[in-house]
């Protein structure tokens, strides 16, 4: 029994069902950016202009630097901001003793996630970002609705016209898309494609080191605490709790964000795509797409519930399928599995990616009639609560 003054884990009745859904879409269109990372080292030492290579992007490259490139880890970032006001309201609602010292255990918790994550499986790690960047979150939970638009306008607007406006002028010195770092390419494929365990490990944290420094930390932190904040206004007006109520609003925003999605998203294309335009459209396109995609769902759902509701089971597990999907990735692509690093093209590792989606909706399914959360998700809250906690179900 839990003390009513103690937290404790939000009931499935209380949840929103069209949020897990949009979890659950996310980690689709996150593993679909984090695939060519996988599979190659284009994405992290190419020129920006092909994850599969150096020549010209070609059309899988196009639809998902569109359609999924910055727009799902802005999701993410949205429902994370989202979600961590609804566990901060749960926990005055229970008039819980200092419900920060909860909130810090639990961001402390995930940081240890992710870092075996990061430095045992893959570079591309997110968690330790939102760990980190949550302790930031936690300083404006309690700001007036004003102090957080101010603060997230000017920490998205202000680097990202910076250093886009810096970009340009280099590119007016030097063809930026020429830029690659054969050294790291040709180390990648000899490691990943044809090391030991030991060579892939030594990889995965020369790539780690390469890709995390204090300045990229600074500059995510200004691209993602601006969608944490968004995330915490709408919990804080409840805008996705009653749809009815808040139709109006809702298909305002779904239209500005859908304009935007289309301005910032694909319109870098009819001007050749050049590289100094990247930081708008990951930003700015990023956000716009991920709301966009966020309030679709939303406004669609009681329109097809069990398609959405078979979604929404990854989208429960969020935290145990983004892990497995690297688990998978790790055994497809490198050597000491299937030994695929770099052997496939862009149509068949997108068709690796929808096919392991599908398992992980049927295992999602499946594992959720039997237990209540996510295997990870359950230790993770094992962990916070301080005690093992029931996971299977009864009756």
């Amino acid at each position: 029994m839990f003390d009513l003054n103690q937290p404790m884990p939000l009931q499935e009745t209380k949840r929103l069902p069209w949020i897990d859904s949009a979890r659950g879409f996310a980690i689709l269109g996150i593993f679909m950016v984090n695939l060519p990372s996988f599979h190659g080292p284009y994405f992290l030492y190419g020129n920006g202009q092909n994850y599969w290579g150096l020549g010209e992007p070609g059309l899988v490259h196009i639809l998902i630097d569109i359609f999924f490139q910055a727009s799902f880890y802005s999701l993410f970032s949205f429902l994370f901001g989202f979600g961590m006001y609804i566990i901060y309201e749960n926990l005055k609602h229970r008039q819980v003793e200092v419900p920060y010292k909860w909130l810090v255990r639990r961001q402390i918790i995930l940081l240890v996630i992710g870092v075996l994550h990061a430095f045992l499986i893959w570079h591309g790690d997110i968690l330790i970002t939102y760990a980190l960047i949550g302790l930031l979150l936690l300083l404006f939970l309690k700001r007036k609705d004003i102090t957080l638009w101010i603060w997230g306008a000017c920490l998205l607007l202000i680097p990202t016209m910076l250093m886009t406006g810096l970009l340009f002028l280099a590119s007016q010195l030097e063809d930026l898309g020429s830029i690659a770092n054969t050294a790291g390419i040709e180390q990648s494929y000899q490691h990943y494609g044809a090391g030991n365990i030991a060579d892939i490990l030594q990889q995965n944290l020369t790539d780690w080191l390469y890709s995390n420094n204090l300045f990229q930390f600074i500059f995510i932190t200004c691209n993602i605490l601006p969608i944490f904040l968004l995330g915490v206004l709408f919990a804080r007006k409840k805008w996705l709790h009653d749809i009815q109520q808040h139709k109006k609003i809702l298909h305002i925003w779904w239209g500005v964000s859908l304009g935007l999605f289309v301005i910032f998203k694909a319109g870098p294309y009819l001007a050749g795509n050049p590289i100094w335009l990247q930081l708008l459209q990951d930003t700015i396109g990023g956000i716009s797409s991920a709301v966009f995609y966020l309030l679709t769902i939303t406004l669609l759902y009681n329109k097809a519930v069990k398609f959405f509701q078979y979604i929404g089971c990854v989208g429960k597990m969020a935290l145990s399928n983004y892990i497995y999907q690297s688990i998978i990735s790790f055994i497809i692509f490198y050597s000491v599995g299937f030994s695929l690093y770099g052997k496939l093209t862009p149509l068949q590792t997108v068709l690796i990616g929808l096919g392991v989606y599908l398992i992980q909706t049927i295992v999602s399914y499946w594992w959720l009639k039997h237990y209540q959360r996510g295997p990870i998700e359950w230790l993770w809250r094992s962990l916070l609560y301080k005690k093992k906690l029931a996971n299977k179900r009864t009756g």
